[in-house]
């Protein structure tokens, strides 16, 4: 028997053929790079990819262009994509993060901090970290380079965009260092081979490092403080309490803490006091909240001597009745640290004051311990007498709060 006669092929079908609509949804749905692929494959898809609706999203998504700065600019969305990928190229990857930190961070402080502002610098040019790097012989990363071509640091001002810590002796306010400053501090010293400062504070000459190469024990890109270990024989020998695994890390993760107040803003400075949102005690109509902080530039891992600082909030609710408005008398402290070992400490008022509080009120000090392991925690109450009926005294309680040292590590050198 005949086998049937084989059915008619069509001719394949021609993209010329297909209808514009849901080729250009399919394009929509690919990455800038496989958009630029696709120019290359045939003159229908060039036409296409060329749609500048396309564009919109990848330069949103990758330099955060708003339709303000598009109309700005007078450009195309695809011409803007591709001029600011000539400029800005090589750090796609991590620019949006960055750029949105930096934005992030310049809105907050011209709400809170504007005289910060003006210490800012305009962005570095990419020949400028070139030179950099032919001049200290190490190649910079990507992020650090890409956060310094949208500002150039700061300058030696007071306060620093880094931060500040106050004590009645002790005053630190760091500055980021633009790259020229950064780089006439690149240090090639035993003990901090291969490290470039990264901060800088004009009271206490504290930097914090950030290490180029894998080295005398440290990560590359590993950002830390140097602390001297004055129990070794070499001088050379340092400890880093470290802060950070990477610049981006590093920059995002403290901008993140001051533009959502995780960091108090106090006389126009941005104070790294650290709060734990559970840390707080009310007491009829007092409330007592801490917030504490680690002053490595104080520290020492050898010999053992980890210094912390904290802040206390006391505040009296505004619905309470005038005649609960009282006087503090007096201090009780429980110390304990990681071994268990236990002191207490019992004296009167704070900071050589006695406050009085009243409805509304908040009357708040700083003050300092040392533990000699890297954590412990305190504890306490105080006590308190009335003003209108003074022979009523009652303890209002202080809540346990935590003191933790950051991981640290020992130079190999």
């Amino acid at each position: 028997m005949a086998a049937p006669p084989a059915p008619e092929v069509s001719s394949a079908l021609s993209l010329e053929l297909l209808p514009t609509d849901p080729l250009l949804l399919i394009l929509s749905f690919l990455d800038y790079r496989d958009l630029v692929s696709c120019c290359y494959l045939n003159q229908r898809l060039n036409q296409l990819s060329s749609h500048d609706p396309l564009w919109k999203r990848h330069c949103k998504k990758y330099w955060l262009i708003s339709e303000e700065e598009k109309i700005r600019r007078n450009q195309s969305w695809k011409a803007i994509f591709t001029s600011t990928y000539s400029d800005l190229g090589r750090y796609i990857h991590c620019y949006a993060t960055l750029k949105k930190a930096w934005d992030d961070l310049e809105k907050y402080l011209g709400q809170w901090c504007p005289r910060m502002i003006s210490s800012l610098k305009e962005s570095a040019r990419e020949e400028d970290l070139d030179a950099v790097e032919a001049q200290i012989r190490c190649k910079l990363p990507d992020d650090y380079r890409c956060s310094f071509r949208i500002h150039n640091g700061q300058k030696l001002v007071v306060p620093g965009l880094m931060g500040s810590m106050a004590l009645s002796n002790h005053y630190r306010s760091e500055d980021l260092l633009d790259i020229d400053t950064a780089a006439g501090g690149f240090q090639q010293r035993l003990g901090l081979k291969q490290c470039l400062p990264l901060t800088f504070c004009i009271h206490t000459g504290l930097s914090q490092y950030m290490a180029l190469e894998s080295v005398e024990g440290r990560n590359k890109y590993e950002i830390f403080y140097q602390c001297p270990d004055q129990m070794a024989r070499k001088p050379s020998t340092i400890v880093m309490f470290i802060t950070g695994t990477s610049y981006l890390e590093w920059f995002t993760s403290y901008v993140n803490e001051v533009v959502t107040g995780g960091y108090p803003i106090i006389r126009d400075q941005i104070f790294r006091y650290v709060h734990d949102k559970k840390c707080v005690a009310t007491t009829e109509d007092i409330t007592v909240s801490v917030s504490t902080s680690f002053l490595p530039e104080l520290s020492s891992v050898h010999p053992p001597h980890y210094f912390f600082t904290y802040r206390i909030r006391i505040e009296m609710s505004k619905d309470a009745l005038p005649e609960k408005t009282c006087q503090l008398d007096s201090r009780y402290w429980k110390i304990t640290n990681a071994k268990g070992d236990v002191d207490e400490v019992q004296g009167p008022g704070v900071v050589g004051e006695f406050p009085i509080i009243g409805p509304g009120k908040v009357y708040e000090y700083t003050s300092c311990t040392t533990f000699p392991t890297t954590s412990g925690y305190m504890e306490g109450y105080y006590t308190f007498h009335c003003l209108y009926y003074k022979d009523r005294f009652f303890n209002v309680t202080i809540p346990r709060f935590h003191m933790v040292c950051p991981a640290f590590k020992v130079s190999t050198a």
